[in-house]
């Protein structure tokens, strides 16, 4: 069973440093740690439905502001198995209240 520093650690690895799942597993692998990718993607999909309710009340929030400024970026995900990318999106949302 993972610890919460451990899905921590993979979420960050992910999202923040761009570190996919399958060269996290080899990583875990060289420190004698053998972990399927799939049970990593499992451990991610546990955390986004934890998170869920803070993504919602963080949505909410940002919505009630009078200003809000918003970014769509798009980036290339890897599509594992078919041995291509596909297309990802990031939104990012800032509010400056500031003249």
């Amino acid at each position: 069973m993972p610890t919460e520093a451990t899905i921590a650690q993979v979420l960050v690895s992910k999202y923040a440093d761009h570190l996919p799942l399958y060269r996290q597993t080899q990583i875990y692998a060289r420190q004698g740690t053998e972990l399927d990718r799939s049970t990593l993607a499992d451990w991610v999909g546990h955390a986004a439905w934890h998170l869920r309710p803070l993504q919602e009340r963080l949505l909410v929030r940002l919505k009630q502001l009078p200003r809000l400024f918003a970014d769509e970026t798009t980036a290339p995900v890897l599509d594992p198995g078919r041995g291509f990318t596909k297309t990802g999106q990031l939104w990012a949302y800032a509010a400056d209240d500031r003249p």
